[in-house]
């Protein structure tokens, strides 16, 4: 299913989007490299995503992961298989140095990457403007699972994976 052009439908799925994003805290973050390769890392985005789907990641300034993703459009993915959540959402990164901002976003969990928290040298965020996102979200009670299944399997149709909504932002 793509977006509908009703805002009130956008709006909808982008809050169905932000939930989704929410409830998974480790996600992918993909760059590409110099070389012409993709790579990706795991990235915590602490629960937190704007209200038009912008991510905000700790990290230090001059890693290189900064340098491929400011580079090129990134695609940060987050995948909870117990409960049949997958978002995909692409777009630019930028380098933010805004002590306010960090203080905001700062979470005491974030110690264990910043030992020395906001005081730790070179400590950056790193902001994705998410352009692009599309999710998939399906029940995952192994119930209704089992009852899909055996529903297509009995009537020869193919089983409903459940909603998948493609959006752009920006």
């Amino acid at each position: 299913m793509t977006a509908s052009t009703a805002p009130k439908d956008q709006d909808q799925q982008l809050q169905k989007l932000r939930e989704l994003v929410k409830k998974i805290d480790y996600c992918m973050l993909t760059t590409l490299d110099d070389d012409g390769s993709l790579r990706s890392r795991p990235m915590s985005s602490n629960g937190e995503i704007e209200a038009n789907g912008g991510l905000w990641f700790f990290t230090y300034g001059d890693s290189h992961k900064v340098v491929e993703a400011e580079h090129h459009q990134v695609n940060v993915s987050f995948s909870a298989p117990d409960r049949q959540s997958y978002v995909s959402l692409s777009g630019q990164a930028e380098l933010v140095r805004d002590r306010s901002k960090m203080q905001e976003l700062w979470k005491p969990e974030l110690k264990a990457w910043f030992p020395k928290e906001l005081d730790e040298p070179d400590i950056a965020l790193l902001k994705v403007n998410v352009e692009k996102a599309e999710y998939w979200d399906a029940p995952a009670g192994w119930v209704a699972k089992t009852i899909g299944f055996v529903k297509a399997v009995t009537t020869g149709e193919k089983a409903k994976s459940g909603e998948n909504v493609k959006l752009t932002l920006q």
